[in-house]
């Protein structure tokens, strides 16, 4: 029976979820399957992959071929890095300790390089969020300065208008004053 590590669709129309099983390469993608080894969410952002790390080796160790998006999963987990180093043990290039000592620096190193995009992303938001917030700002002074001139304007065509009320009173004063006398 040829064996293959394929994912599972599960969730709903337009949120894929999926579970990476193992199962006959002739089963349908979402039939009879003999072991479920984990889950994939590519909705996240990065995407989540949970996996049983010991049941994955086994399998790939005893031959299950997996689909291309699996492998890159299994990759990117350090399934295939560990079945390089125990192959390596048992050709006797290095003994068990050694190989453990490099899986697990691979391992801190995978950790570190992605602390540091998170951190990387973390600022890039933060930097796009200031850049935002200045042209916000930059908007806001132009509308102010547009309201504090036409509030200017108005006031000056107010007094203007009072002025030229006044005079028009004064005016009428004085032509009624000699008309008194």
């Amino acid at each position: 029976m040829a064996t293959k590590i394929r994912l599972q669709r599960n969730g709903r129309k337009g949120y894929a979820f999926y579970s990476i099983v193992i199962a006959d390469a002739r089963a349908p993608r979402d039939g009879r399957f003999t072991e479920k080894i984990g889950t994939y969410n590519p909705n996240t952002n990065p995407a989540t992959v949970d996996l049983n790390f010991e049941r994955a080796l086994h399998w790939v160790m005893c031959g299950a071929q997996p689909t291309d998006t699996v492998r890159n999963i299994l990759s990117r987990e350090g399934v295939y890095m560990k079945k390089h180093l125990l192959g390596g043990v048992a050709k006797g290039a290095f003994d068990e300790a050694q190989a453990e000592a490099k899986f697990n620096a691979w391992k801190e190193n995978k950790q570190t390089g992605l602390a540091a995009l998170k951190a990387k992303e973390v600022e890039a938001k933060k930097a796009d969020a200031k850049a935002r917030l200045e042209a916000e700002k930059k908007v806001n002074e132009e509308i102010a300065k547009k309201v504090a001139e036409k509030k200017a304007a108005e006031a000056a065509a107010k007094a203007e208008a009072e002025a030229a009320a006044n005079a028009e009173a004064t005016a009428e004063e004085a032509t009624e004053a000699p008309a008194e006398a």
